[in-house]
């Protein structure tokens, strides 16, 4: 007999609500809420920055049930004592190496995580979820995709240990192509550089593993400490660093010599400008040009730095759901979030999902940028950033991104012309037939053979 995997149960709560609205939810889900669930609420900066959100308000709330309030981005969380006995957190946790546990006044942890902190976290809910439980979310997971006729994914192994998800993607097995990325948990002692390194490059026809992935920085929600800026960066945007300039320099002469390419998470000013003084210090342009560094989100990317960004050939990955923030978060921590003038500068810029798989409210978005308006980009910039920039982005631009003989028949037909929509209703685009390799994965059923 097989044990049953622990459930969420998920409150209606988001990055806009309040201390008060969050803690009325959860007392109004307890008397629904067993044993062996677990309390889940999304949550903005208000949340995150209130005292009174704290693990010892939380077990007076709840004692008896694991509660856990994550930030929409997923920097950051506050667990109570239940969920940190739950997912194995003591109090005498120590810090690693980018990322770190709150403490209050009596030295106990206080139930906040930021960062590399966050592995803990997810890795241990994982487990908890089980093989089989993890199976169908991942079989879910690629038919929603193929359903909105995405044809390639790429999974940042945060969650999952690099072979863990590759076994599950063979087991599934998986109908597109997915890309496994390195993204490395951390000890007190250092960067776990050895994760996932006996994996092989193509474990299956329609899965590669290659690159590995940094967190160089968190985001505006959960920021905490305001480090050195220079002239046009937003001053609020600063928030410590995950690594030291040193550390970021060690992380390019691995991928030198590994020859795996390097993806950053970096989000504000400060870390985009210590990594391109790092890429500078390790070769600059001579040696970066053509490797594809990647910065994934590139938002603090001032104009600044957008000239040496490209001479050392950096990729730009943004998510288009970035570009709402504005509407919890005040004007000056937004930033700059380019997309245009990075398109203009000729810095190549992909979109990805980074949560929301649906690639046409991506499009939606980065047609109109919500935030900052005078840089949104054409359906069309949009749909090249999602395919033929893409590709580039991932060194397969030989095979994928373009309809060209010779390259892998991996298209989609939609339910609706793309470009001539009105923009509110681009996100309810979906595929009708979803070729991968030109075979047949996914079939709505619609098309009428006479």
């Amino acid at each position: 007999m097989s044990l049953q995997p622990p459930t969420d149960v998920e409150l209606a709560t988001g990055p806009a609500s309040s201390w008060e609205q969050v803690r009325a939810a959860i007392v109004e889900a307890l008397p629904g809420v067993g044993p062996e669930q677990t309390i889940v609420a999304g949550i903005g900066p208000a949340v995150f920055h209130d005292s009174r959100a704290r693990r010892v308000t939380l077990d007076k709330i709840a004692a008896d049930r694991a509660v856990i309030l994550f930030t929409v981005s997923g920097h950051g969380a506050i667990l109570n004592s239940t969920a940190m006995r739950l997912l194995r957190i003591a109090d005498d946790a120590r810090d690693p190496m980018g990322g770190w546990f709150e403490h209050s006044a009596d030295g106990r942890l206080n139930g906040v995580a930021h960062e590399y902190a966050m592995w803990l976290i997810w890795r241990a809910r994982t487990e908890l979820v089980g093989h089989d439980e993890s199976l169908r979310q991942i079989r879910e997971l690629l038919a929603a995709n193929a359903r909105l006729g995405v044809t390639t994914v790429q999974d940042m192994s945060n969650e999952f240990l690099p072979d863990h998800i590759v076994g599950l993607l063979k087991a599934a097995p998986t109908p597109i192509r997915v890309r496994v990325i390195r993204m490395p948990a951390t000890t007190p002692a250092g960067r776990d550089t050895a994760e996932g390194l006996t994996l092989t490059t193509n474990p299956s026809p329609l899965i590669t593993v290659s690159g590995v992935k940094w967190l160089l920085d968190g985001t505006p929600i959960e920021i905490q400490q305001v480090g050195a800026l220079q002239a046009g960066e937003p001053p609020t945007w600063a928030k410590k660093l995950a690594f030291t300039p040193a550390e970021m320099e060690a992380m390019l002469r691995e991928s030198l010599k590994s020859g795996d390419q390097l993806l950053l998470h970096i989000f504000g000013p400060v870390a985009a400008r210590n990594m391109l003084d790092a890429m500078q210090k390790t070769g600059g342009a001579r040696v970066w040009s053509t490797k594809r560094v990647r910065f994934e989100h590139g938002d603090g990317l001032t104009p600044l730095m957008i000239d040496q960004a490209k001479a050392l050939g950096v990729v730009v990955v943004q998510s288009p759901t970035h570009l709402v923030v504005g509407q919890f978060l005040d004007s000056d921590q937004v930033g700059p979030q380019p997309l245009r003038s990075l398109i203009a500068a000729g810095i190549p810029v992909a979109l990805s999902s980074d949560g929301e798989i649906n690639p046409f409210l991506g499009i939606m978005l980065a047609s109109t940028h919500p935030d900052h308006p005078a840089e949104a980009i054409t359906r069309e910039q949009a749909v090249i950033a999602y395919t033929r920039t893409s590709a580039y982005a991932e060194f397969n631009e030989r095979n994928l991104g373009t309809l060209e003989v010779g390259k892998l028949a991996d298209l989609s037909v939609l339910t609706q012309d793309i470009f001539s929509v009105p923009a509110d209703d681009l996100p309810k685009t979906e595929s009708v037939l979803t070729f991968v390799g030109g075979k047949l994965e996914y079939d709505a059923h619609a098309l009428v053979v006479l």
